[in-house]
């Protein structure tokens, strides 16, 4: 059995202060396929977290009968320094309350760093190539000295994530329908993944504008390939942001259907010797980040819904009313929110009173958006 728990301790920035982050590894280890997962880096999404405390299960009794054909590393709460962050009976989890700085957002462009390392060293084998850039990137970290916990975290996890081949990173949205982030040139090779987690989306872009973590090995590798036109570089990391629904879906039945999706996805790539179970049902193709609408309200108010999750709509539908709460028809008058494109309704805010400049859905649609088209994609 090689199935083992990692306690690795982060010594905090104040007196007296540290804290525990708890991993699991499996497998052999010097499998061919390495598999990075983790959940809750926004540590106030717990969806990911409860599918891994399935999947860990399924793992360790797959490990015991000498099934694993990969080497797996699993951070169930990936981000134990956002778990401790509460204010006034509410867990501020997205963010680093120090620096204000999104937990997924910044992760550092690798390839400036590493790239004085690989001049001369980069041949006409591609895996050859993708092992010589890992270890660029290994020999990088390693060289760092973090200061903080945070930097710490981000050092740690990153070490596990650049030496991996598939690397997925469980999220979930506000009241939301499942879906995946992805980069483009991934697709259609992760519509696997897409199956087997039956999502509503593949939404892709090579730059959402935030240094997100999913997107730092595929601009790593996209950028080594443009520097060096001449040489074979495959993106060396399959990986993608998972959206679980919406945070109050944290559930035991949810889980676990999650948990066999990620089971089924592992077994029909081969990675665990064991039957996937039944096909899932094809999800839909990807489309560009770009084409789905992130519909904001331009006055304060309180949200009223017309439409639910999944629901089609066209340009110009209203998608909610925004009742007034201040001026003249202070709590009389309703306006309309409108679609801006034709789609559907992948995901909506649970809080319904709303600030000037608020999200309050996603639309998903297929035509891209010239409000979008080479923006910052995200929602914060």
């Amino acid at each position: 059995m090689t199935f083992a728990l990692h306690q690795t301790i982060l010594p905090g920035d104040t007196p007296g202060a540290a804290t525990t982050l708890y991993s699991y590894t499996m497998g052999p280890e010097d499998a061919a396929t390495r598999v990075h997962i983790q959940a809750a880096l926004h540590a106030d999404e717990q969806p990911g977290t409860m599918a891994l405390h399935h999947l860990l299960p399924k793992l360790h009794a797959a490990d015991a009968a000498g099934q694993l054909r990969a080497h797996i590393t699993v951070f169930p709460s990936v981000n134990p320094l956002g778990l401790a962050t509460t204010s006034l009976r509410h867990h501020i989890g997205r963010y680093d309350t120090q620096t204000g700085v999104n937990y997924n957002r910044r992760w550092p462009d690798l390839y400036p760093h590493i790239s004085p390392a690989l001049r001369g060293r980069l041949g006409a084998d591609g895996r050859a190539n993708i092992r010589t850039i890992r270890a660029a990137v290994l020999a990088w970290i390693d060289s760092q000295t973090p200061v903080t916990a945070i930097q710490r975290l981000r050092l740690h996890v990153l070490r596990s994530a650049a030496a991996a081949d598939i690397v997925l990173d469980l999220h979930c949205d506000d009241d939301s329908l499942k879906h995946i982030f992805t980069s483009p040139e991934l697709m259609p090779g992760l519509q696997d993944l897409a199956d087997w987690m039956g999502v509503a989306a593949t939404l892709t872009a090579e730059d959402s504008g935030g240094s997100s973590f999913d997107e730092v090995l595929p601009t790593l590798y996209r950028k080594a390939r443009q520097a060096n036109p001449d040489r074979p570089i495959p993106i060396g990391a399959e990986t993608a942001t998972l959206e679980y629904r919406g945070r109050a879906d944290s559930f035991d039945d949810l889980g676990a259907a999650d948990a066999a999706g990620l089971f089924g996805f592992l077994a029909s790539r081969g990675l665990i010797d064991a039957d996937p179970g039944p096909r899932p049902d094809p999800a839909p193709a990807p489309t560009p980040f770009e084409a789905t609408e992130v519909l904001r309200v331009d006055t304060p108010g309180l949200l009223a819904y017309r439409a639910a999750l999944g629901d089609r709509v066209s340009a110009g539908q209203p998608i909610a009313d925004l009742i007034a709460m201040d001026g003249p028809e202070a709590f009389l008058k309703r306006t309309p929110i409108l679609a801006g494109t034709d789609g559907f309704v992948l995901s909506r805010v649970m809080a319904k009173y709303v600030r000037r400049g608020d999200s309050i859905a996603k639309i998903v649609g297929t035509t891209v958006l010239p409000t979008r088209a080479g923006g910052y994609l995200l929602e914060d």
